[in-house]
C-alpha cells in the first residue's frame, strides 16, 4: 500500500507519520510537497499535524489554497482514503472535505497531554481494529482544537454515525470534565459521509510504539492497511 504524506510550510509531524508508516508498519511512503499535484499511484493521503503557514490567519485556511489541495479534493471525491491529523483535520474542514470548524481552545491555551478517547464508530476503514465503545489513549498538542458544528449539521453528523472519536474519561464517560478543548459533544474525530475521509485532533502516530508509552494509535494505521488489502 502506498501512502502519501503532504508537507506544507510549517508541517512538523510529517516525519513522525513517515516513521510510523515506513519503519513500524512497513509500508511504501512518499512525501508530497504542497506545490506538487501528481497524486497518481497513492492509496491513502495523510495530512499531518503542525502549523501550516504558521496558522497566522486561521488554522488551515491558507493551506486550503495550496496547489495540491484541489487534487486532494479530487482524490477524495473519487474514493481515495484521506487522513487528517490535528492541523490536517483543520485543513480538511477548511477545504470542505469535512463539516464544521476548529476554533481556539476554550481556555485559550495550547494543550499538550494524553487524553482518553471513546471509539464511537468502529465500522470505518480507519477504526475497524478497535471495539465499539473501547477507550483508548492518544496524545493531543493543539491550540485550536475546539470543534464546532451547528445544531442541524450536528444532528445529521450523529444520524449517519459521522462521529468516530469523543473525549471521555478512562471509564468511557463522555462528560464536560473529560473535554480538553471545549469541542461540541466532546467530538475528537469525524468521518465524511462516504467513509473515506477521517479527521481527528489527537495524534495516533505518537502512540504507535511501546517505547513511546502505548500503541493505541497503531491500531488505526493497521486498520487502514488491513482494510485496503481486503477491499
Amino acid at each position: 500500500m502506498r501512502f502519501g504524506i503532504l508537507v506544507f510550510p510549517g508541517s512538523n509531524c510529517d516525519h513522525d507519520c513517515y516513521h510510523v508508516l515506513k519503519h513500524v508498519m512497513g509500508q511504501d511512503v512518499r512525501y508530497i510537497w504542497h506545490k506538487d499535484g501528481d497524486l497518481k499511484g497513492f492509496d491513502c493521503l495523510v495530512l499531518p499535524g503542525g502549523f501550516s503557514y504558521g496558522d497566522y490567519l486561521r488554522t488551515g485556511s491558507i493551506a486550503r489554497f495550496s496547489p495540491v489541495m484541489d487534487d486532494v479534493v479530487s482524490f477524495a471525491n473519487k474514493g481515495g482514503l484521506v487522513l487528517g491529523i490535528c492541523n490536517g483535520f483543520q485543513i480538511l474542514t477548511e477545504s470542505g472535505l469535512l463539516p464544521g470548524v476548529l476554533m481556539m481552545n476554550k481556555d485559550l491555551k495550547f494543550i499538550c497531554s494524553d487524553v482518553n478517547l471513546k471509539v464511537e464508530n468502529n465500522s470505518t476503514v480507519f477504526t475497524s481494529g478497535y471495539k465499539a465503545g473501547e477507550v483508548i489513549s492518544l496524545p493531543i498538542a493543539h491550540g485550536d482544537g475546539n470543534f464546532f458544528i451547528d445544531g442541524p449539521e450536528l444532528a445529521a453528523l450523529r444520524d449517519r454515525d459521522g462521529v468516530v472519536f469523543t473525549y471521555s474519561t478512562a471509564e468511557g464517560e463522555v462528560s464536560p470534565e473529560a473535554n480538553p478543548n471545549g469541542s461540541v459533544d466532546n467530538i475528537a474525530g469525524i468521518i465524511n459521509k462516504a467513509g473515506n475521509v477521517l479527521g481527528l485532533m489527537p495524534h495516533p502516530e505518537r502512540a504507535s510504539e511501546s517505547i513511546l508509552g502505548g500503541e493505541d494509535g497503531r491500531v488505526l494505521f493497521q486498520s487502514i492497511i488491513e482494510g485496503f488489502v481486503l477491499s
